[in-house]
């Protein structure tokens, strides 16, 4: 099997059977035998059905269909988990991207030997104020923070090679961050290639301004995960120790002073009334708390965490 295909969809009923058909002709013409995952993450409307009816007459689309919306990120690690392709091509429903970018994304991964070959909307065809501006600044942070020097973290035209996609664990919604995460477990050959982009044709976009939001909250956790994912008592840890021995030291100043006082003769200066004292206590309690939280989180990680938060209805 060459490729794995793999569209996450919600509400995409018009737009499915010319999705099909434009991917059917472009990997027919260029001989590379494929499979379509579909996962319907919610689809009020009728993308079952009709995902459905093309099963009966092409069996290489396959589909997953989820109780509920989900997200993307739940979509792709469903779908991951089943591809059997050399190479997995994620891409959405909407007809935004190009099926026709697949053979040349294909021989980058297989050819060129990349890893991932992520798609770069260079020209967008979106709102200007609530998606080109915010996506500029997104990424751009998104640059700063990983390391990983891609221009667009969220086109989701992308290409893996399929060790990338059984090796990777794509939660919450961190499918925005999948080449940082491919990174992290030590796939570097990353690379992206300018697509082309085009207004939606039907329907509209399931995504607000507030997934920007998310993404820089997500981006934090990936960049506190990646340092420190492994070993939080190298964080927490160091922090606690530092605020207890600098409350310690605080309160042992403190003793020390009222001893000085008691000696020389000079009484009635309560400790208490001084808001170093305060300080120096909550410090010291503090930085237990950190100490034991990264003790914890040593425990934590030694337990097998289950990022499988979805509930499928019918696989075909």
């Amino acid at each position: 099997m060459n490729l794995s295909i793999v569209i996450p969809l919600l509400n995409e009923e018009d737009s499915l059977e010319e999705l099909f058909s434009r991917i059917d002709k472009v990997c027919t013409t260029s001989n590379l035998s494929y499979e379509i995952w579909f996962v319907d993450d919610g689809s009020t409307d009728l993308s079952w059905s009709i995902i459905e009816n093309m099963k009966v007459q092409h069996p290489q689309i396959h589909a997953i269909k989820f109780s509920r919306n989900y997200g993307k990120s739940q979509a792709l690690h469903a779908a991951f988990e089943r591809t059997n392709g050399d190479v997995v091509i994620t891409m959405d429903a909407d007809l935004q991207d190009f099926p026709e970018e697949i053979p040349e994304l294909y021989n980058m991964v297989t050819n060129d030997n990349y890893d991932i070959v992520s798609g770069w909307k260079k020209k967008r065809f979106d709102n200007v104020m609530t998606k080109n501006i915010p996506s500029k600044l997104f990424n751009a942070a998104a640059r700063k923070v990983s390391g990983v020097y891609l221009h667009d973290f969220n086109c989701g035209l992308k290409a893996y090679k399929r060790q990338v996609v059984k090796s990777v664990d794509v939660y919450g919604d961190m499918h925005r961050y999948i080449p940082v995460l491919a990174a992290n477990a030590g796939f570097r050959r990353i690379t992206e290639k300018e697509v082309q982009h085009q207004a939606r044709p039907y329907g509209t976009s399931k995504f607000g301004t507030e997934r920007f939001v998310r993404g820089f909250l997500d981006l934090i956790t990936l960049w506190f995960v990646s340092r420190f994912g492994g070993r939080p008592m190298h964080f927490f840890g160091a922090v606690g120790t530092l605020m207890f021995i600098v409350g310690f030291l605080s309160a042992l100043w403190l003793g020390i002073s009222k001893l000085i006082d008691v000696a020389r003769g000079i009484y009635g200066h309560l400790i208490t009334n001084n808001p170093w004292f305060y300080i120096a206590l909550t410090m010291m309690i503090m930085g237990s708390l950190l100490f034991v939280a990264g003790f914890l989180g040593e425990m934590i990680i030694r337990t097998n965490r289950e990022h499988k938060n979805y509930n499928i209805d019918e696989v075909i």
